[in-house]
């Protein structure tokens, strides 16, 4: 793939001439075993820029931490949300004033599948893209 720094501002003719590769893989996945993608699907996190969709990496190789956006299987159901996890309080936290917190009850089962570390977002689908 062939990609540069991508000024926003006025363009710059001799910036034609300094195209460098990057990777992907070497850009977004620092823990190749332990990373996948995953397809969002839904509006909980919008205010984060997750939008229905967008495509997340996620890393299970990280230790979550508060604030972050992990994804969560709750009672055996998938979910991306923001982990707050502080004073010995664990729930997790949509980025949409429109859905509730999940916050956990008595037997309730929440296993973190991994932190969110970047997303990939589409403005057009291509020939070859199905559906």
């Amino acid at each position: 793939m062939a990609a540069t720094h991508l000024p926003a501002g006025f363009p710059s003719p001799a910036e034609d001439f300094s195209v460098r590769r990057h990777d992907l893989n070497e850009l977004l996945i620092t823990h190749p075993l332990a990373t996948f993608l995953w397809k969002v699907s839904g509006t909980s996190m919008v205010d984060a820029g997750i939008f229905d969709g967008d495509i997340v990496v996620v890393n299970r190789a990280l230790n979550p931490v508060h604030r972050d956006v992990v994804v969560a299987e709750v009672d055996g159901e998938f979910t991306i949300k923001h982990l707050y996890k502080c004073l010995g309080r664990v729930k997790l936290v949509p980025a949409n004033p429109t859905f509730p917190e999940i916050t956990f009850k008595d037997g309730q089962e929440l296993r973190i599948c991994g932190v969110v570390t970047s997303t990939i977002k589409r403005f057009r689908k291509t020939a070859v893209d199905k559906g």
